[in-house]
């Protein structure tokens, strides 16, 4: 057993990628029940829903991450928002969509003194972050109940702050990774490198353990990953169409048919950019219009499109998240996917 996976409590060091919106504290209990970690996404829970999800992982008596998101909550921009309504009217109008009905507010907030509180009362054993790390009062109240800290670092950059300001490991993303890039010292995309690139870099770069994520499907790339010197590999895309996953039945098909061999990265969903399968919206409006207000202010304004589409059968605008590589993407209960990854391990 490596020290990774003796902070991280798991037979293998095989991370769920936590998918905000995509499931809930189900596929982590599965994961963590077939020897990898199950992660659950605390982002875009309202915290009762947190807390129940936290009794049902604490109770299991399973090792498990809980992750949460370190952005900067935007200024509201009022002229900004009532411009990205007028680019999204035409498409108003097509569905019949009052665009009064937009929610108000952003989908997902920060960590924050709030979810410390909650947290602390349940000390889960591992806690990650997207966009880098906390404020350093809160990740220190998060490390003294001993809980092991990851974050995503998209450069060699990144990963030297990240070891530098607290994180016990680091997450080393690819271009490949379905979701929202971790990117947060530089919002050139012209820094990012795929995996395999990016990885050994990292590795060579940090003292702490580096964890490859993006385009990992199945054992022959957790192989190569750990060829390359990663201390384990963290897996989002070959999850999703589990049988504990949350995905709709539309992002399912999505993601098993043709169209999952196109992805970009795209401002439209959130206001930042994340990767999915191309849709009509991302071909009409162009992946990252630069009309979308900042994260995650842009989700507002498209969310009752989304809702009247799917309710027709399409997802036209809907945030068909996915990495490069769906070819993991099976109907199959998590336990299966998990141990399939983790071969090279038996």
């Amino acid at each position: 057993m490596t020290k990774l996976q003796e902070r991280l409590g798991a037979a293998f060091p095989l991370i769920q990628a936590p998918m905000a919106g995509s499931q809930g504290s189900a596929l982590a209990l599965a994961v963590s029940g077939a020897g990898g970690l199950g992660s659950l996404p605390a982002a875009m829970l309202a915290p009762d829903a947190l807390r129940a999800e936290l009794e049902k992982l604490r109770a299991s008596g399973r090792p498990y991450n809980v992750n949460f998101f370190c952005h900067t909550p935007p200024v509201p921009d009022a002229a900004r928002e009532a411009a990205w309504q007028q680019v999204l009217a035409p498409y108003y109008r097509e569905l019949g969509v009052d665009p009064a009905a937009a929610p108000v507010g952003p989908a997902r907030r920060p960590f924050d003194e709030a979810a410390t509180e909650l947290l602390a009362e349940f000390r889960p054993p591992v806690v990650s972050f997207h966009f880098g790390l906390p404020a350093p009062g809160l990740l220190a109240r998060v490390k003294a109940w001993g809980a092991f800290v990851l974050s995503s670092a998209t450069t060699v950059r990144e990963a030297l702050w990240l070891q530098e300001h607290g994180a016990d490991a680091v997450i080393a993303q690819g271009l490949e990774a379905g979701g929202h890039r971790g990117h947060f010292l530089s919002l050139d995309l012209g820094e990012q490198m795929g995996t395999f690139a990016l990885l050994p870099q990292v590795v060579a770069a940090v003292r702490v353990p580096v964890i490859a994520a993006g385009g990992i499907a199945d054992a022959a790339g957790v192989r190569a990953a750990l060829a390359l010197g990663a201390a384990g590999v963290q897996v989002g895309t070959a999850y999703l169409c589990s049988d504990e996953s949350l995905a709709s039945p539309l992002h399912r098909a999505a993601l098993q048919g043709e169209s999952a061999r196109h992805t970009q990265l795209t401002t439209l969903f959130s206001g930042r950019p994340a990767r999915g399968i191309v849709n009509r919206v991302m071909r009409e409006l162009g992946p990252m219009n630069p009309a979308a207000p900042a994260f995650p202010l842009a989700s507002a304004a498209i969310a009752p499109l989304r809702a009247a589409a799917e309710k027709s059968g399409s997802s036209d605008f809907s945030p068909l998240w996915s990495g490069q590589n769906a070819s993991g993407c099976t109907s199959a209960p998590a336990a299966l996917i998990t141990r399939a990854l983790a071969r090279c391990w038996d």
